[in-house]
């Protein structure tokens, strides 16, 4: 699998998982709250945070409508994008807010003018949102930078992701894929886990899930299913006012998450070989299992029946696993209760079965 760079982390496998704050607009348009967000991200365990850059006249037209209703302010989704857009110096604060934090700085650029502003900006890969897929002149203006790409496909099938791919890759720059569903909130039946696993078989790159369901469990399931990317909304408050919102994870979900990815992280990458665990484990095994030991006071040349068997920790002694080679021997000499029994006690004499045969 391609191992991508991105500024100084290393995202593939074999290194941390990658996992991104999608700020996205969740700042409607306040620099303040955009720049309390790079904290949020940063005090609960993030590599990255992501934004959107929106230049409206660039990408969108009065015709532009919104697919659901959510602000009365705002006409046409045109207009909410020049009510939440920020001013080239204004992401230049951003991005160096960003790193000043130890953040990678990401935003997904919606048109060939905010790559240029984001590019100077100092992006260190592009975010491609999923309604860009098909935007060829864009992804082959983002490819030419030989940034690596970061690719939603929430709203494509296999061919489309395959010609996108295939298009990046031979402009010469590298490619990560995430699996996510353009739903909000995204209900279970939508998260689409079995797609990691062939996007990775199919594409042979870094692949990871960009989650919009509001909860911690996809994130934690697809980093178990082999994810090395994380992306999901962030938010102060679910009830605050935006589409995302419900989406969102909140301070204390973020940090639930992130150590939860941590955790999975160190598990996954240190495999466990049983067998060593068990001898590793002998002392606490003695301690523990069970021994064959008398039921009561035996006497020597006593025959052995299943009856004159109990079993008793610690299993220093013979296992009792390994009890009905007890059976049907003589003993030796007497024995008293609760004695652990070892094969000297007994003598070669054979079984009344095996002397019946």
């Amino acid at each position: 699998m391609t191992v991508l760079t991105i500024g100084d982390r290393r995202v593939g496998d074999g290194a941390d998982v990658f996992c991104i704050a999608e700020i996205g607009l969740a700042h409607e348009g306040s620099l303040g709250q955009a720049h309390a967000y790079i904290d949020l991200a940063a005090d609960t365990g993030f590599d990255a945070v992501k934004f959107q850059t929106h230049l409206p006249e660039y990408e969108s037209t009065p015709q532009e409508q919104f697919r659901v209703r959510v602000f009365p302010q705002d006409k046409t989704r045109r207009d909410y994008w020049k009510r939440t857009a920020f001013e080239k110096s204004q992401w230049q604060e951003l991005a160096a807010h960003s790193r000043e934090r130890g953040l990678v700085f990401l935003s997904s650029p919606f048109s060939s003018e905010a790559v240029d502003l984001l590019l100077e900006c100092g992006v260190p890969a592009w975010k491609v949102a999923s309604g860009e897929v098909t935007n060829r002149p864009m992804l082959g203006q983002m490819a030419a930078t030989g940034l690596p790409l970061l690719i939603s496909s929430g709203m494509s099938g296999w061919a489309e992701l395959t010609r996108t791919v295939d298009l990046v890759r031979a402009a010469g720059a590298s490619v990560g894929l995430f699996q996510c569903t353009s739903a909000y909130p995204c209900p279970p039946d939508q998260w689409g886990l079995n797609v990691i696993g062939e996007m990775k078989q199919r594409f042979g790159c870094p692949v990871g899930l960009s989650d919009h369901s509001g909860t911690i469990v996809p994130g934690l399931a697809a980093v178990a299913l082999g994810a090395v990317m994380l992306e999901v909304h962030i938010a102060f408050s679910k009830q605050q006012f935006g589409p995302d919102a419900p989406a969102s994870l909140e301070p204390p979900q973020c940090r639930q998450l992130t150590d939860g990815v941590r955790a999975l992280s160190a598990a996954l990458a240190r495999p466990v070989d049983k067998d060593a665990q068990a001898q590793h484990l002998q002392p606490l095994r003695d301690l523990f299992m069970k021994s064959a030991v008398a039921a009561r006071s035996l006497p020597a040349g006593h025959r052995l029946t299943p009856d004159d068997l109990a079993y008793r920790k610690p299993g220093t002694g013979i296992s009792a696993w390994d009890a009905e080679q007890l059976v049907g021997r003589r003993l030796r000499r007497s024995v008293p209760a609760d004695h652990f029994f070892c094969f000297d006690d007994l003598t070669d004499e054979q079984s009344a079965a095996e002397e019946a045969e």
